[in-house]
């Protein structure tokens, strides 16, 4: 998996007080890929300010610095910043996979408009306020499975290398002071706007904006370092410019060139921070270093709730916690499973709709996946009949599933892979024609989309709450139902599946046959 690293393009020269690259700084970028291998190029992302998606490499060969913006801890986390902080997950895990060890930082503000305001009205310190939800946020993503990155840095731990930072954007002219703030010159960096592919003319020079989130038809001179003001209360600190605390936009620049160096691997983040805030990172991090600040770009779409995009306006912003927290422990336990499932098998570029049935949904393929993990595991019978070489069955769906993976995180297109093969070793599994050496195969197999997607208990122990074999009397009944639907005989098929409902099991119709799952304590 050798990958040749790629040198980064000249720096770029300053003149005067005007900065001046001199081509487009992310042409670099685009020349990454023709130092690596045959190999390499079928692992390709999707690069936002591209458009398209381009084979992946590393800087540095078998490393990669990966950089996601993280909560602002001024409340607990609603599932749709979780959508995000899942894909970060599955890449990280997936890049490990292939074979690439990862370095990922995640940063934590604990300053804004909105923390600065929270602070002020329930009349506490800072850092008694953002603990709480710094400790809602680790809670969450343990209870999700993520894995932990690396580095969490919080924004107010950095202040030295903000305030160094807008020192050198000043000394580089294209910074300025008006009243104890320091604004970024966004018409002296002459490729502002072409990340979000923004249209920049008309834009008025010198007109300043100072809230941290604001549309594209508002872009001005964005704001580093914002002078005291009587609101802000006992917030602030001491810079060259006086009394203030640093911009949304500055820190992430700070922090992530700190731990992963001036110029790192990939960005991620959610699409609605391509603007302004990724445009605003770029412009102050290659502002002031005359470097490509990250090589690839990812984003994903949104999470929308019964149709609609999540407001507290609107009543619909749905917190993990209150998921995690349900009145039933045990359904609140599956619930977050099933949340991280339905996540993370669809494609992170797709917009998703989260309901109830698609929650119940995510659950039962779940639950599906478990079962049969679990039998597996506990596979015990060695029956000569099987004719099924299942070492070829999974190199097949091993390869589908790389392939999937490999273009874009296709997870949808892997995990129909992988069912294909969960269909086939159930059908194995009743009647039992399936060797203890095929079933250890077919276990390695799922424990390795497992480290991927995180979507297995441990031992298949949800699936194992009951039997993991149907009583004979149960599998006759499944049988003589798919029969009957094969011969159109519906009055038939209904009494068999009602008899099942009955004794606790409910079948599922897949295009490989029906399968079967515990649903009930059922009846005797």
């Amino acid at each position: 998996m050798a990958i040749v690293a790629v040198e980064a393009r000249e720096p770029i020269s300053f003149e005067s007080h005007n900065f001046k690259p001199t081509t487009e700084i992310h042409s670099a970028a685009a020349n990454l890929t023709q130092a690596i291998d045959s190999e390499q190029m079928s692992l390709q992302f999707y690069d936002t300010p591209n458009r398209t998606k381009r084979p992946f490499a590393p800087i540095e060969s078998g490393k990669v610095r990966m950089y996601s913006c993280g909560p602002t801890v001024w409340d607990y986390s609603h599932i749709g910043n979780f959508r995000g902080f899942l894909f970060y997950d599955v890449l990280k895990r997936y890049l490990r996979h292939r074979g690439y060890q990862v370095e990922h930082v995640m940063n934590l503000t604990d300053v804004d408009d909105r923390i600065v305001q929270q602070v002020n009205d329930h009349d506490t310190t800072l850092d008694a306020y953002v603990q709480t939800y710094i400790d809602g946020f680790y809670a969450d993503i343990d209870a999700l499975g993520i894995a932990r990155a690396e580095h969490y840095p919080r924004a107010t731990q950095h202040l030295p290398e903000m305030i160094a930072l807008i020192e050198r954007l000043v000394g580089n002219g294209i910074a300025y002071e008006r009243d104890g703030s320091v604004y970024f010159a966004i018409t002296r960096f002459p490729t502002y706007g072409q990340f979000a592919h923004l249209d920049t003319e008309g834009m008025r020079e010198g007109a300043r904006v100072d809230t941290d989130k604001y549309d594209k038809d508002d872009a001005r001179d964005f704001v580093l370092w914002k002078a005291w003001v009587e609101a802000d209360g006992e917030l602030a600190w001491d810079s060259p410019w006086g009394r203030g605390r640093p911009g949304w936009h500055l820190e992430c620049s700070c922090m992530s060139m700190k731990y992963l160096g001036e110029t790192f691997d990939i960005h991620t983040g959610g699409v609605d921070l391509i603007f302004p805030h990724h445009q605003n990172e770029i412009a102050q991090s290659e502002g002031a270093t005359g470097k490509p600040f990250a090589h690839y770009w990812l984003h994903n779409e949104f999470l929308n709730i019964d149709g609609v995009g999540m407001s507290k306006s609107l009543g619909n912003n749905l917190r993990l916690r209150d998921i995690r927290e349900g009145d039933d422990a045990a359904q609140a336990k599956r619930d977050v499973a099933a949340f991280r499932y339905f996540i993370v098998t669809n494609h992170y570029r797709t917009t998703l709709n989260f309901t109830r049935d698609a929650l119940d949904a995510a659950g039962s393929a779940r639950q599906r996946l478990n079962r049969l993990y679990g039998q597996l595991l506990r596979h015990t019978d060695d029956s000569p009949n099987n004719d099924i070489d299942w070492e070829t069955e999974v190199e097949v769906a091993r390869t589908a599933f790389t392939e999937a993976m490999d273009d874009d995180l296709n997870a949808p297109k892997g995990m129909a892979a992988v069912f294909g093969l969960v269909g086939r070793a159930e059908r194995a599994l009743s009647p039992v024609t399936l060797t203890q050496e095929g079933a250890s195969t077919l276990c390695s197999f799922l424990e390795e989309i497992n480290s991927v997607l995180g979507i297995l208990d441990e031992g298949g122990a949800e699936a194992e709450q009951r039997d993991p074999q149907l009583p004979e009397s149960l599998a006759q009944m499944v049988q003589t139902r798919q029969r009957a639907r094969e011969t159109k005989q519906w009055s038939l098929a209904d009494e068999m599946r009602d008899k099942l409902s009955l004794a606790g099991v409910t079948v599922t119709d897949t295009p490989d046959g029906p399968t079967w799952t515990w649903t009930g304590s059922g009846t005797d």
